[in-house]
């Protein structure tokens, strides 16, 4: 991973268990006084601020870290106050936290693409522990226990060009055709 502590699944793991457990709780607890839009609302913006607090601290890069949530203050506070969906305001969010791992945490297209699958993912699986079960702390659950899984996935993909490709074919061709004229010369020698 580009400059970046060694995250681990376990810790993922971790971060799951806490955020299905205060989100749940948060929940519980606003619902009593907020409508339920602002509820879930209040819930996404707390648990995606943790979120991107957690991986900006598990970045090695300091450059920008202000910045970030200064914008991400800024794209919240405009969403609440021009109020779309849920639906709009969660996508918003994850497309926030995507970003954030895409630039801190891949330094190629092609994990920061596998990451963005990752997160389509962990929304489908959301969406399927809450259409099986309704229950709150398993829907948070199965997505961050997802989400754990960008752990997984590499910092870069390194793909060799065709040069260093035929460079390598070439110095393999040439370590053997060395080694045999070694032996043949050492044959040769022995003989007389």
């Amino acid at each position: 991973m580009k400059n970046s502590k060694p995250v681990t699944f376990f810790e993922g793991l971790i971060v799951a268990v806490i955020c299905s457990f205060v989100g749940s709780v948060a929940y519980f607890s606003f619902s009593s006084i907020f409508p339920d839009d602002t509820t879930v609302k209040l819930l996404i913006t707390m648990l995606s601020l943790f979120y991107i607090v957690y991986l900006l601290s598990r970045s090695i890069e300091t450059i920008g870290r202000f910045t970030v949530i200064l914008l991400w203050s800024v794209i919240t506070i405009t969403l609440w106050f021009f109020s779309p969906s849920i639906a709009v305001y969660l996508l918003i969010q994850l497309l926030i936290v995507w970003l954030i791992r895409s630039i801190y945490f891949y330094s190629s297209l092609l994990p920061a693409a596998a990451d963005f699958l990752l997160t389509l993912l962990s929304v489908a699986t959301a969406l399927w522990a809450t259409s099986q079960t309704g229950n709150l702390f398993l829907t948070l659950w199965c997505f961050f226990l997802t989400q754990a899984l960008f752990a997984l996935i590499p910092g870069c993909f390194k793909f060799l060009d065709s040069n260093k490709v035929q460079q390598l074919n070439t110095d393999v061709d040439f370590q053997r055709s060395y080694r045999a004229a070694e032996a043949a010369v050492i044959k040769l020698s022995s003989h007389q």
